[in-house]
This record gives C-alpha cells, structure tokens and sequence, in this order.
C-alpha cells in the first residue's frame, strides 16, 4: 500500500470528490465527539484546507482589496474552498434532522461506527510521521490526556446572546479543525448546541450569521498557528494531532452510564453527563441489549471505509499521474 500522502497536487483532486469530502465533514460535524478535522486528515485535504485559509488574510489585503478578485481566488485556492463549503453546508441543512434521529434511535450502531473510523484514522495517519522516535511520546501522551480531558467536561449554560454566539463560533471552529476534537461537542460543553442545532433547523439567519463571524475569526487565527507549527515540527504535531484522536475515543465509546439530564430546548430530557461503561455494566444498568454483533459491524464499516477512502485516492492519483 502507498505511503498516504497529505500533500496531493491541486489537479489530483476532482471537484466531485472534494464536495463529497465537505459532506462527510458536514456530517461528522453535526455529532457531538465526532471531529470534521478527523475526516479532513483521513481524506487527504488537511494541509491543503490549512494552506488555503492561511492565504485568505493576506490575499485579501494584497488582491482582493486592490480589486484583482481572479488573483484573490487564485491565492485562496478558491475553488477548493468553496466546493468544500458547499459540501458542509449542504450536509449540515440537509443531515442535521437525520443525525439527530440516529443519535437517538440507534446511539450504539452510530457511535461504533465513528469508533472505528477514528481508529482506522490514528493507524492511517501515524503512517505519515517521517521518522517515529520515543521523544514523540511526549506530545502523543499530551494529546491523548488532553482530549480526554475535554470529553470528560460536564455541559454548562451560557445565555444565548450575541456575544456569546459569536464566542461560541469561534471556539467551535478552532476545535472543528483539529482531528480528535469535536467542535459541536464543544458547543455542548457551552450549553449552546441545541441552540445552534435549533436555528440550522429553523433557518435563524440573524443566529447563523453571528455564529458564522466567529467561526470566520476563530478558523482564520487557528488555520495560521497549525500551518506555521506543521512546516516546524512535522512529526512532533502529527503526533500530538494522533494523541487527540486517542483521546476522544472516550466520547465515541459506544457504551455510556447517564449519570445526570438535561432538559433541552426542545423539552426533551438528554444526557449532560455521562461515562463509558463495558457492555456488560450497560446491559446491566440499562435493561438494554449491548447490540454487540452490531456494533462489531459497525466498527469494521468505519474501519474498512477508511481503508477504502485510501485506496481510492491512491488510484486517482496513480492514474493522474499517468495521465
């Protein structure tokens, strides 16, 4: 099997397939444990995403404010980007209700299968690290206790005002584009996913449109700091990158002890605070089948999906190549 690579030519990469990536992003973005990121590394568009956000402030003082818009989308890699986003935001208006609904129905199957998509996701980018060593432990381990860390938080409330909309994009976004780190379970965290969740499905512009300036400013300050920190210390960030997948696999543990509820915006009582539990405790503690066989189903899809995800860009790429 070919060496991954994050670093794919421009033209190697079919518009079709880049949306088709913006959807996957768009849909993983909507679980609250799931990270956009992840699928972004898994993809093959990481560095390239970073490469073209960390262009946007420049260009658009050097290009755009001098009125040389072809050169500003040129410098932006604006084609990838906005086919990227149109696959998010597609995703996101058209999955919200459906994700929602598996989430609720079918907790298990879902989780597992993001289960192993993540590690399918560590296997396939820790192939990437040029030259592994033991002082790459450091940064794995912190990320690993880090994420952890994260997914232990209880949710809070934070008063849905401007401020604290704008605060939340932000903060979401920085999140959304690291792999490992759920940006929508951050929102949880805040106490403003249902919120958010509620205006996507109510097409609350005015909500949106704040909430879309501080993901604006959050991804264009977190863009800058990954790109500089990934050309300086290549493997020292990928290992710390691989550590947060690790680390979130508690969020994505299938199965989970409530320990309290929260009643959400739509009067319904949802989980606040929860541990991961062997199946066993669950079906002991809950009355309810662990849905085992599934969800070994369920963790070899997400596993094998990534696998196939590589294969198939490796022979897109192989035939650009010849071609």
């Amino acid at each position: 099997m070919n060496e991954p690579d994050y670093n794919t030519p421009r033209e190697a990469q079919h518009p079709l397939g880049i949306f088709l990536r913006g959807m996957a992003m768009g849909a993983a973005d909507i679980v609250p444990g799931v990270s956009g990121g992840t699928i972004a590394f898994i993809t093959g568009i990481y560095f390239r995403l970073l490469a073209a956000i960390d262009a946007v402030p420049s260009a658009f003082v050097r290009q755009l404010c001098r009125g040389q818009v072809s050169k500003f989308w040129q410098a932006t890699d604006g084609r990838f980007l906005a086919t990227l986003l149109a696959g998010i935001l597609i995703s996101v208006f058209t999955l919200a209700s459906v994700i929602s609904h598996a989430l609720t129905q079918y907790p298990i199957l879902l989780w597992s299968f993001f289960f192993g998509l993540i590690v399918a996701s560590v296997w396939h980018v820790g192939r990437v690290i040029k030259a592994p060593r033991p002082v790459l432990m450091l940064p794995l381990l912190t990320g690993v206790i880090f994420a952890w860390w994260v997914t232990t938080l209880s949710p809070g409330q934070v008063d849905p005002s401007a401020l604290a909309i704008f605060g939340s994009g932000a903060l979401a976004i920085c999140a959304m584009i690291l792999p490992g780190i759920s940006g929508s379970f951050i929102l949880v965290i805040l106490g403003m996913y249902a919120p958010i969740l509620a205006a996507i499905k109510g097409v609350e512009l005015g909500t949106l449109v704040i909430f879309a300036a501080g993901c604006v400013v959050g991804l264009l300050s977190i863009a800058r700091l990954l790109t500089w920190a990934v050309q300086r210390f290549h493997d020292t960030m990928l290992a710390l990158l691989i550590g947060f997948m690790i680390g979130a696999l508690n969020k994505v543990w299938p199965w989970k002890q409530t320990l309290s509820w929260r009643t959400n915006s739509a009067g319904e009582q949802v989980p606040m605070a929860e541990i991961s539990v062997s199946p066993v405790q669950y079906a002991d503690l809950t009355g309810a089948a662990p849905e085992l066989l599934g969800a070994f189903l369920a963790v070899l899809a997400g596993f094998f999906l990534v696998l196939l995800v590589e294969w198939m860009a490796s022979a897109f790429k192989g035939r650009t190549v010849r071609s």
